[in-house]
């Protein structure tokens, strides 16, 4: 959706409409991201649930995020605009010819409620998963996908943690360290104030996270931080101690690295307060125009960073902002833009994806009259492909050295491993179990060990080693 200008956006609140500053910040999701969410993709197309129904003609999308809730105005925002996507996609011939479902689960924002809703998305046949909306719950959703090989991408999940070290997580938005590094030099650059005060969630990964790296710059910048005020998620509705303190301190500016539910609680406070100055948020204060009772009249002069405006004049953003609006008779935020992206993201990553050892065909058992043949040039190729697979029950080697057999097999992760045969009468006494993911061949105390037998094929048969 996003046009060439790829740039990060600075929009000022007047009068309820809004007022375009170009930041440079790459939005984009480029050929060679695409690239590498084709092959993490891919391999999670059906996880250890079984969704993957390879006779099916529908990819399965799912999604979480708040619904309902205080961050809800952000969920219901990425549900509409993925669900635009899919619309225009399966009106188009869907994704390599199959159409598209997408499916979105209620989180609240809460991490051990998303990851219940992945559970459920998985026992309905998700194949991918748009989300989560928000950064802790993705952080807690990625551990999950990472296990299950599930391809998950977040349209809005800013912590660094929510996609860092999960191959197969990507993020299509910018980061917390990001948006807060650019926040405290577009304040310098353009002389926005001369005492800054910052008002924050110590206890949320998101805001911690951008008002950290906002610190840091600040001082770099030369820019004057008179006061930062902590809030925490057991107090967030008064904010008088935390404004008063800004007010005092002589802060022209209150930078507010928070969700819009808490920011409009503290414009309104602050006008009781008779304070009034220009406050200055990230892409966690869009939506705050459609808090149910908030004055938007406080809003006015408000600046956030944000990668979207709805009154952009390229194209490509006034055809989805035109065709959203037709849709559901409003005008979309960040979020809804994003998720939308994410969805024709995926769609390119499904038509430029390969077959690569890690696709679902090659982790799992078939049970059925097919081979997955993967070439290796080298002795430890070979074992790195055997050992990448989530399970280990039996293995086989086949050589004609059988010394070099004993040494691949003592290096396979596996409960039972053939040299030169596959399954004997060995195998019914054989005390070796299943490593991770496979079954357990002992009882008790002993599934919480780690055996191996080795069966080498001699003369006088398959014997334990």
């Amino acid at each position: 959706m996003t046009d060439g200008k790829e740039g990060d956006i600075i929009r000022s609140i007047q009068k309820q409409s809004w007022r375009i500053r170009i930041m440079k910040f790459k939005k984009v999701v480029s050929a060679v991201l695409v690239s590498a969410l084709a092959v993490s993709m891919m391999a999670g197309c059906g996880s250890k649930s079984g969704s993957s129904d390879s006779k099916s003609d529908v990819f399965k999308i799912g999604g979480i995020g708040p619904m309902t809730g205080d961050a809800a105005a952000y969920g219901e925002a990425v549900d509409n605009g993925a669900k635009l996507a899919v619309e225009e996609i399966n009106k188009n011939g869907g994704i390599n010819g199959k159409q598209v479902e997408f499916k979105t689960e209620d989180d609240q924002a809460d991490a051990e409620k998303a990851v219940n809703a992945y559970n459920t998305l998985k026992d309905w046949g998700m194949q991918i998963l748009m989300g989560t909306v928000t950064s802790g719950s993705c952080t807690a959703v990625a551990s999950e996908t990472d296990s299950d090989h599930m391809f998950q991408i977040t349209p809005s999940g800013t912590a660094v943690e929510s996609v860092q070290d999960h191959d197969n997580v990507f993020r299509l938005c910018f980061s917390d360290p990001e948006q807060g590094t650019k926040s405290a030099e577009y304040i310098a650059k353009n002389k926005l104030a001369t005492k800054i005060a910052v008002i924050y969630n110590s206890s949320d990964v998101y805001s911690n996270g951008i008002y950290t790296n906002f610190a840091a710059e600040a001082k770099k910048e030369g820019l004057d931080v008179v006061a930062a005020e902590a809030f925490t998620a057991d107090n967030k509705t008064d904010f008088s101690v935390q404004l008063k303190k800004a007010q005092s301190s002589g802060a022209d500016l209150v930078f507010l690295p928070i969700y819009y539910q808490e920011a409009s609680a503290i414009l309104q406070q602050a006008a009781k307060l008779d304070y009034h100055p220009t406050f200055f948020g990230c892409d966690g204060l869009d939506g705050i125009l459609g808090v149910e009772g908030f004055d938007k009249s406080l809003a006015e002069g408000t600046m956030l960073l944000t990668p979207y405006a709805s009154d952009a004049q390229d194209e490509k953003t006034q055809t989805f902002t035109k065709a959203y609006e037709d849709k559901y008779g409003d005008t979309p935020i960040q979020f809804a833009a994003d998720a939308y992206d994410a969805i024709y993201a995926i769609k390119a990553a499904v038509e430029k994806a390969d077959v690569t050892p890690d696709m679902t065909i090659f982790q799992e058992e078939i049970f059925g009259p097919v081979v997955c043949v993967t070439p290796f040039d080298t002795e430890e190729e070979a074992i790195a492909i055997a050992n990448s697979t989530k399970y280990g029950l039996a293995g086989g080697v086949f050589t004609k050295d059988i010394k070099r057999g004993l040494r691949v097999a003592q290096a396979i992760d596996s409960g039972q491993i053939y040299v030169n045969s596959y399954f004997s009468k060995g195998m019914i006494e054989s005390p070796g179990t299943g490593w991770r993911e496979s079954g357990l061949g002992v009882a008790g105390i002993q599934k919480y060990m780690i055996s191996k037998t080795i069966f080498v094929d001699t003369e006088d048969g398959s014997v334990p080693y």
